[in-house]
């Protein structure tokens, strides 16, 4: 049996999505499980996504056995109008294979973003990565208020899915609440796959 793995799956533009998901990535493996990071292709114009295996930089695409083999998913987007980037979407809108044969039912998942802007549509992001996970049945998780930074950062934060606030020049220096929180959310998901394999195996 092949070692269990969280899918840190992301999006970026500018850095700060990448910066992110790195330390989402410290979360899961601290807590003991193999964190497989993983971008997706730009979509041009004409809604065509590049088709090279491996990008320029930068972790490998995502293939549909990565997502389908998963014991848990964090899934980032940089904010689009308040939407996750079309990238993303095109991703999600390929997986109805899995979606049929029910390969993703009562996994855990997540979601972050980050934006230019302190009040850019953060949160409207995150719920909007949330839905076809749902339709996915996947277990959605956030961040509960019993991590301390989310009552004390003033930059990113949302109990929805750490969020980063990249401000006009877009640095992707993450505020020291901001990677806490990363670290936090991966070592929440990978928790809870561990809880609900569990469950699993006994039942």
């Amino acid at each position: 049996m092949s070692q269990p793995y969280i899918l840190v799956l992301y999006y970026s533009h500018s850095g700060s999505v990448e910066a992110m998901a790195s330390q989402i990535a410290r979360g899961v493996e601290s807590a003991g499980y193999e964190a497989r990071v993983r971008t997706v292709p730009s979509v041009s114009a004409d809604t065509v996504a590049s088709k090279d295996p491996i990008p320029d930089s930068g972790p490998l695409y995502c293939t549909q056995e990565d997502l389908q083999n998963c014991s848990g998913l964090v899934l980032g987007s940089p904010v689009r109008f308040g939407n996750m980037a079309a990238a993303v979407k095109y991703f999600l809108d390929g997986t109805t294979n899995l979606w049929l044969t029910g390969e993703l039912v009562n996994k855990p998942a997540s979601v972050f973003t980050s934006s230019s802007s302190l009040h850019g549509g953060q949160e409207s992001t995150l719920l909007s990565m949330m839905l076809p996970l749902f339709h996915h049945g996947m277990v959605l998780a956030g961040i509960p208020y019993t991590s301390p930074e989310l009552n004390n950062t003033q930059t990113g934060g949302t109990p929805y899915g750490v969020s980063h606030h990249a401000g006009k020049n877009n640095s992707h220096t993450l505020s020291q609440d901001e990677i806490k929180l990363c670290q936090a959310q991966g070592k929440r998901i990978t928790s809870l796959a561990i809880s609900l394999q569990s469950l699993a195996v006994n039942n």
